[in-house]
């Protein structure tokens, strides 16, 4: 049994991983005013909205079956609102609303109304039956809601129109409404006194726009969970939400409210499998899973995972997975994966991975990816990679390594390699790459794509020839060096790498200090012949790629070769007569160092 539940928690896992439906967001601007310029050539509908989105900032919200998606669309766009384009493209078939971040577009509205056929009232009960009628074609609509706000209870209209709803209490009046997708609101007002004439009722809500969208029934786990019934619901009645202290559910079509559990904003919510609710203001549990439309604040836990519509502020902690819509304000902590839509201003730790698609503010711990779309200003820590796709300012801490797309101004560490499009903190890595860098990088190889890549020919007292490359920046930059001396009786072949610094006095004239570390090859490999120099060139630039330098050196040599060790033919003693005796087989002289340095 255990196994079986282990299986369908991963499966309902890796379902909501797959989704990337937009998410909620906090901008409040006016969205259908907003000015747009693009070009569309024979692009399906869906492609526009979602290049207009892209261009203003903001999203679409719509049923899949208000128009045909595929149909072709050619538009040529200068600094349009977006009101004028969408008029222009949909020709007044469709109705827009706007509500924060979204315009919500819907079919034209049609009016009904509300037919009563039974109204029955005994006592602490009230029993209404009837049609729900479009006014303009007199035909019965079948799956409109209809429902009694203050006491949350609804139906739905089945294929003959026809609705039956039963209250228990006392109450003055019952105040039913009747909502359908592409239909304006209609609402009655029912007298405990059934000798008076059910009257109209103006909605002082009904012009408002919704308050979450729902774009979390898209997700995988929505359609999987969310039963066509609450569906139709919340198409049906987007206006209406909520606030209540207390809900509990067995699953989402099992809720102590209802079908309108989706509709209500709750102080607690305790969800045995798992929950659908407007929202949390408090504290939220579940054995498997929770499904907010909209915001949760305070705390929500959940034994597999949470999947919140809007925003969450305060603590969210999954075995599994969670997944925000909007923005994260306090603590998100899941087994497995945390994916957030919009911005994140928290500590956050996932047993694999970290996803952010908007701006990154905070702590972030992932067992192996944290990855961020917008701008990174925190501390990273991850156990394979570091993935940032604009500015970084902060630590990155990765087992292989940090990516920037673009500047990184902080701190990167990696195991292997930290890449950035420009440097301008300090980078450690065993390889460093950048476009560009006025920062610093340590590692056995620096790469800076406008940096230094200077080949230096020289000689010194002990080996003839040197070849070295450099790369870096005048902050650090590596060096790869080999040598040999052609000697027929005293030949030494040399490898090794070292670092240096620019102090520059001018455009000509620098100076270098440089350390460098390298191996002694003296016919045989048996022996260590280790050599540690530090010297320091003053460089002259005669013309542009060519520049020669000169200068004084000291060299530490440890070897644990006895003397006469070296092949035939090589030399043998390496150390001059004119030296500093250390401890054990550490010597030291003074030496010399010249050449000249191409590019």
């Amino acid at each position: 049994m255990k196994t079986k539940l282990s299986l369908l928690f991963l499966f309902f896992f890796h379902i909501a991983a797959a989704q990337q439906p937009p998410g909620i967001a906090g901008n409040l601007q006016r969205n259908l005013s907003r000015r747009l310029s693009f070009t569309a050539k024979q692009e399906p509908i869906s492609l526009v909205l979602d290049k207009m989105s892209k261009a203003g900032d903001f999203y679409f919200a719509y049923n899949g079956a208000l128009f045909n998606q595929d149909s072709l669309v050619n538009l040529n766009i200068k600094n349009v609102p977006v009101r004028t384009v969408l008029d222009q493209m949909f020709q007044g078939k469709v109705d827009y609303k706007e509500n924060e971040n979204y315009i919500i577009l819907r079919y034209a509205v049609n009016h009904l109304t509300i037919e009563p056929e039974n109204i029955t009232t005994a006592d602490n009960l009230y029993l209404i039956s009837g049609y729900v009628i479009d006014t303009e074609t007199g035909r019965k609509v079948k799956q409109a809601s209809v429902y009694e706000k203050r006491l949350l209870q609804s139906t739905l209209t089945d294929n003959d129109g026809y609705f039956k709803l039963r209250f228990k209490g006392e109450h003055k009046e019952v105040i039913l409404t009747a909502s359908k997708e592409t239909y304006r609101d209609t609402a009655l007002v029912f007298l405990s006194d059934i000798t008076i004439k059910p009257e109209s009722y103006d909605d002082p809500d009904k012009e408002k726009g919704a308050k979450f969208s729902n774009a979390i029934e898209e997700l995988g786990i929505g359609r999987f969970f969310i039963s066509s019934k609450q569906k139709i619901q919340n198409m049906n009645i987007p206006n209406f939400f909520a606030n209540t202290p207390f809900q509990t559910s067995l699953t989402p079509g099992l809720s102590s409210h209802g079908m309108m559990s989706s509709k209500v904003v709750n102080k607690v919510s305790l969800n045995i499998i798992g929950g659908y609710t407007a929202g949390v203001d408090g504290f939220e549990m579940a054995g498997v899973f929770n499904l907010n439309k909209g915001e949760v604040k305070a705390l929500q836990v959940a034994g597999a995972f949470n999947v919140v519509g809007g925003s969450v502020q305060g603590i969210q902690i999954a075995g599994l997975h969670n997944d925000v819509r909007a923005n994260v304000k306090g603590l998100q902590a899941a087994g497995a994966l945390n994916v957030v839509k919009g911005n994140i201003e928290a500590f956050q730790i996932a047993g694999i991975a970290n996803l952010v698609k908007g701006d990154m503010k905070g702590f972030q711990a992932a067992g192996a990816l944290n990855v961020n779309s917008g701008e990174k200003n925190g501390f990273q820590v991850a156990g394979l990679i570091n993935i940032n796709s604009r500015n970084s300012r902060g630590i990155e801490i990765a087992g292989l390594g940090n990516i920037s797309s673009r500047t990184a101004s902080g701190l990167q560490i990696g195991g292997l390699f930290n890449i950035a499009k420009k440097n301008t903190g300090f980078q450690l890595a065993l390889l460093n790459f950048s476009d560009s860098s006025t920062g610093t990088s340590l590692g056995l190889i620096n790469i800076v794509g406008d940096g230094y890549h200077k080949i230096s020919v020289s000689t010194n007292e002990l080996v003839q020839t040197n070849i070295a490359l450099k790369t870096g920046n005048a902050n650090l930059y590596n060096i790869l060096f080999v040598g040999k001396s052609y000697s027929d009786t005293a030949k030494i072949a040399t490898f090794g790498l070292g670092f240096g610094h620019d102090i520059i006095f001018s455009k000509r004239l620098s100076a270098a200090p440089e350390l460098s570390f390298q191996y002694l090859y003296l016919g045989n490999w048996k022996y260590s012949n280790v050599l540690t120099k530090l010297q320091l060139n003053l460089q002259v630039q005669l013309f542009k790629g060519f520049t020669v330098f000169a200068g004084p050196s000291y060299s530490y040599y440890n070897s644990d070769a006895p003397s006469g060790a070296s092949a035939k033919n090589y030399k043998q003693q390496i150390v001059p007569d004119k030296h500093h005796n250390f401890s054990g087989n550490n010597k030291g002289w003074y030496g010399w160092n010249a050449g000249i340095t191409l590019f």
